[in-house]
């Protein structure tokens, strides 16, 4: 039986397809908080995540429909605990 997310919530339609380091898709994007060619920030229906390499390039976004392509060297992608509030780098290290 062949899969089907439409049946599924709106919010839980998050997805990442990460090809060759190189060609990145990510579904459930809500809004790019900040972009440059090292490090993209978004913010998804799962938490922000953030994306870092080097060469980094928004090849396509559509907020309407919350996809998003990076073309680029991909060194990592993580997801920021939301829970915690948004201080400051010291903030976190210090567990506040």
């Amino acid at each position: 039986m062949a899969y089907d997310d439409s049946r599924l919530p709106a919010e839980a339609a998050h997805h990442i397809l990460l090809e060759g380091r190189e060609q990145l898709t990510v579904s459930g994007v809500e809004e790019v908080e900040s972009f440059d060619e090292n490090t993209i920030v978004m913010s998804t229906v799962k938490g922000t995540l953030v994306v870092r390499g080097e060469d980094l390039h928004i090849e396509k976004l559509s907020l309407d429909g919350g996809d998003m392509k990076v073309e680029g060297s991909v060194d990592s992608l993580t997801y920021e605990d939301d829970r915690r509030g948004r201080g400051g780098l010291l903030s976190r290290l210090l567990g506040g």
